[in-house]
């Protein structure tokens, strides 16, 4: 007769990948759900991102109307309610910034993968990575703004500017601050974030899946001069790459955030510039010869950091391959019964039957 000790040593049984996949780049962080994707996921998610940032628009735009007419605010010449060009300019950010959670919960739903793998290949944002890029961005756009403002053709408006008071413009600074960076993180979110990965989920090459966002993000802007368009197509080229190479869209959020800031700050100061129509499109080449180094400057800077940290590029988000359950390879067999169950059956066997013999005996466990 033998008996059966425990398995107190061994190794513990872990889940194992049989197959693991090799990390993903950022553009193609679509396929990582499953390495055999669907071809129509982001058909259907383009559609999910759309009709929802469509719907999310109506409710928004309905909202406003019920409060302004419940508050007896004023119409515009489309007889909608009006807000003042700080309120007005307040509900045209956040039009756009609801967009947002439209391309989280495509991401969540349709593709069937973390949302935060639209952010970056950690699945989120990486706050301290997209400070240091706001630390690079502010000084480059300022200086790009100075000289721009010193250029012969660009400093003036065709009028004279008349100060709006520190009033208004301490409330648009503190509305912009608020808005702007949701604006903007909206717009990568959608052009660097969901069309780049898109189509990485059909193609390999990083160029093909950053390119065709490079000419939406341009046309969504409206036509305003060449120089304007093609300004626009370098920004959403470079950033594309920059979301690429650095694995996620921190840094292309910070160069569009203290953009967005700094313009939309000085125009805060100016009576009437909140109320413009004017985009980037509608540029000049004088401010399109400035701001396009501007952009590859910030580029190359970032591109260093990145370096110099080890900014990750490749997905370090888990694979979620199915676990496989490894025995232990300890030569002691197992009880399936409790351990005090056992014990108390080997004691009556002893005191009643016969003495093990000491071939059959295990030997002593260390303590």
């Amino acid at each position: 007769m033998s008996i059966n000790f425990p398995q107190p040593y061994g190794p513990p049984a872990v889940p194992q990948d049989p197959d693991p996949a090799p990390p993903l780049p950022y553009h193609r962080l679509a396929l990582l759900k499953g390495r055999r994707g669907r071809w129509w996921r982001p058909l259907a998610g383009t559609v999910v991102v759309g009709v929802g940032t469509a719907l999310l628009m109506m409710v928004l735009v309905v909202v406003s109307e019920v409060g302004g007419a419940i508050l007896d605010r004023p119409t515009d010449a489309d007889d909608m309610r009006t807000w003042g060009s700080i309120g007005d300019m307040a509900v045209e950010l956040l039009s756009i910034a609801i967009a947002i959670p439209a391309v989280l919960l495509a991401a969540r739903w349709v593709q069937g993968r973390p949302a935060g793998t639209v952010s970056s290949v950690t699945g989120r944002l990486r706050r301290r990575w997209l400070g240091l890029c706001l630390c690079l961005a502010l000084p480059i756009v300022a200086v790009s703004l100075g000289i721009t403002f010193l250029l012969p053709g660009t400093g003036d408006s065709g009028g004279e500017a008349e100060w709006v008071g520190w009033g208004s413009f301490l409330l648009a600074l503190v509305m912009l601050c608020c808005f702007v960076p949701l604006q903007a993180a909206a717009e990568e979110y959608v052009f660097r974030g969901w069309l780049v990965q898109a189509v990485g989920s059909w193609l390999r090459s990083p160029w093909i899946a950053v390119l065709p966002q490079a000419v939406l993000f341009a046309a969504a802007h409206g036509w305003g001069t060449a120089w304007g368009f093609a300004d626009l197509v370098v920004f959403g080229g470079v950033m594309g790459l920059l979301a690429v190479r650095t694995g996620g869209l921190e840094a292309s959020i910070a160069l569009h955030t203290v953009n967005n800031l700094v313009g939309m700050g000085v125009a805060a100061g100016v009576e009437g510039a909140l109320d413009t129509d004017e985009t980037a499109a509608d540029m000049g080449w004088v401010e399109a010869a400035v701001d396009i180094p501007t952009i590859l400057i910030y580029a190359a800077a970032v591109l260093w950091f990145a370096r110099r940290r080890g900014i990750a590029a490749v997905s370090t988000v888990a694979q979620q391959a199915p676990a496989v359950h490894v025995p232990s390879t300890h030569p002691w067999p197992t009880y399936d019964a409790p351990l005090g169950a056992q014990l108390g059956h080997d004691q009556a066997q002893t005191r009643n039957g016969p003495e093990v013999p000491p071939a059959t005996r295990p030997p002593h466990a260390p303590s």
